[in-house]
């Protein structure tokens, strides 16, 4: 029976050319303006549907009031998604520059 050992080979300076990508700085700007909207459209709704839950709720129309409320949620979730994607975007922006 024989054994079979493995070597590591010494690790080659390879990295990406991130240069290389024409039109990089453009991609970046479209996707932050995108996020951007996305966030300011979702503050509103949260705006408008927290309105609607609370005057529904004092008028005494709890189906009105139950459809604000989910649109006060669903707006939240919008806005912490939309404020997370551009600290995620950010971050691996700069972690790609550090490669």
């Amino acid at each position: 029976m024989s054994v079979t050992t493995l070597t590591l080979l010494p690790a080659e300076n390879v990295y990406p050319d991130l240069s290389g990508v024409g039109g990089r700085s453009t991609l970046i700007e479209i996707v932050g303006a995108l996020l951007t909207i996305v966030l300011i459209v979702s503050v509103l709704m949260l705006i408008v549907s927290g309105i609607v839950w609370a005057v529904s709720s004092s008028a005494g129309n709890p189906q009105t009031a139950t459809k604000g409320k989910v649109g006060v949620f669903v707006a939240l979730g919008a806005a912490v998604l939309a404020g997370a994607g551009v600290t995620w975007m950010n971050f691996l922006l700069n972690l790609g520059d550090t490669l």
